[in-house]
């Protein structure tokens, strides 16, 4: 029954992404039908066509390979300097430039009679950019969308300062996750005074306490001290405790890989779950922007990791890439979770935001065939005609991207084997939703 759950969830999971691919797609689509480009399909997936129908001048349909999408517009090349309009030269001597005359010439015969005002080549920068922005910024928004739900509706899981649970003895460190006291292990500081769960902090050495991590460095800051602690019950009814705070070493705050001699009373927090506001979605975006930046520059280093995980055993890292295959697995697992049904609503909308912006992110890297290829592109053609108005010199034109074809099939290969062995590592040594 377990494993129907999961794949159910994996199910839900994989249509969910291939919808966002979808509007990945229509973002695109918008622009350049609002530009007045013609595109005369509309695809999400790769590969023989499963099913399509023709609305108008566009095939909308769905591959049999799902893993990606497109739309084909007109016009994605344009002849070279010299060539008539809407056609190309005939081929020319060299393997790169034989091969740049043959994608020219492939992309021109959709050109028909009429069509010279709606090839992509012919549009304003401006237009360009953003016709290849709209789809990972859709993918963004979805995310940005999904996370303001979630911080905002469902709201953040937060420490709260009230006890949880209260530790009978002083674990050292090195035994972190063992629950049972052994005979000589001297009671935690909690324990000895009568601290209980459900006790909330209203003060600690005199310091009146608003939040759990004001209260956590204020004990790590006590170590060796008697502090005067007042705390109120369930019932609101107070109490005013002398507590001698003992030390432990624990993991730094500042920094996880780092242990030190701190404070400690042997309590754990109470976790509520607590709306914030929009500020704390532009918080949590920023962050999530810095550190997919980091991991997009580190992506070479983590694929090596996948090809060790995927070939040579070793373990997967759980903050690594993961594929289409692996990120559906997830879902399901959290589908069938035993966690409460808030918690796997959260959890699943998160991981589906996560990709999202992954996604978009990673379309925007100024590497054909990418998006970010082009939009590297459409900014290079608006500094060049820019710096020719100021120079009063004649209109240099649009920006051949067909003379960069060579790197852009390089780069293809790169990235189908890098989706290629993601898939395999997600087979064969999948991470796991761990809760």
């Amino acid at each position: 029954m377990e494993s129907l759950i999961v794949l159910g969830g994996a199910l839900l999971f994989f249509l969910l992404l291939m919808l966002s691919i979808a509007l990945h797609e229509l973002g695109h689509f918008s622009f350049a039908k609002l530009f007045g480009v013609r595109v005369p399909q509309f695809m999400v997936g790769f590969g023989p066509t499963l099913w399509s129908t023709r609305r108008g001048e566009t095939e909308y349909g769905i591959k049999w390979l799902p893993f990606g999408g497109y739309i084909r517009m007109i016009g994605m090349l344009p002849p070279a300097k010299g060539d008539p309009a809407g056609r190309a030269r005939s081929l020319r001597t060299g393997p790169f430039q034989g091969l740049i005359d043959s994608a020219r010439g492939a992309a021109l015969e959709e050109v028909g009679p009429g069509d010279e005002d709606r090839v992509f080549y012919s549009k304003k920068w401006w237009q360009k950019l953003l016709i290849m922005v709209g789809g990972p910024a859709m993918n963004i928004l979805l995310a940005v969308v999904f996370f303001a739900v979630l911080i905002m509706g469902f709201g953040v899981e937060r420490p709260q300062p009230v006890i949880s649970t209260v530790s009978e003895c002083v674990i050292p460190a090195a035994e972190a996750g063992r629950d049972e006291c052994r005979p000589g292990e001297k009671p935690t500081p909690a324990a000895a005074v009568g601290l209980r769960p459900g006790d909330r902090f209203v003060s600690y050495n005199g310091v009146r306490i608003e939040d759990y991590a004001q209260l956590q460095r204020l004990i790590r800051d006590s170590g060796g001290k008697t502090v005067q602690v007042v705390v109120a019950d369930r019932q609101g009814a107070r109490r005013t405790l002398d507590v001698p705070v003992t030390t432990n070493q624990l993991r730094s705050l500042d920094d996880p890989d780092k242990v030190e001699t701190v404070g400690f009373l042997g309590i754990s927090p109470l976790v509520e779950r607590e709306r914030l506001g929009p500020g704390a979605v532009v918080d949590h975006m920023a962050e999530m922007t810095r550190r997919t930046v980091v991991a997009l520059v580190q992506l070479p280093q983590r694929m090596v990791d996948v090809w060790h995980a995927a070939f040579g055993g070793a373990e997967r890292d759980p903050e690594g890439p993961i594929g289409v295959v692996g990120a559906s697995r997830i879902g399901g697992e959290i589908i069938a979770s035993e966690h409460p049904t808030t918690d796997k609503i959260v959890w699943f909308v998160s991981v589906l935001a996560a990709v999202n912006f992954g996604v978009g992110m990673f379309n925007l890297i100024p590497l054909l065939p990418l998006d970010g290829g082009h939009i590297a592109g459409a900014l290079w053609e608006a500094v060049k005609r820019g710096v020719a108005r100021l120079l009063r010199r004649p209109d240099p034109g649009y920006v051949d991207v067909a003379k960069a074809l060579p790197l852009t099939y390089v780069m293809a290969s790169v990235f189908l084997f890098m989706g290629a062995l993601l898939i395999y590592a997600d087979l064969v040594n999948p991470i796991h939703f761990s809760g």
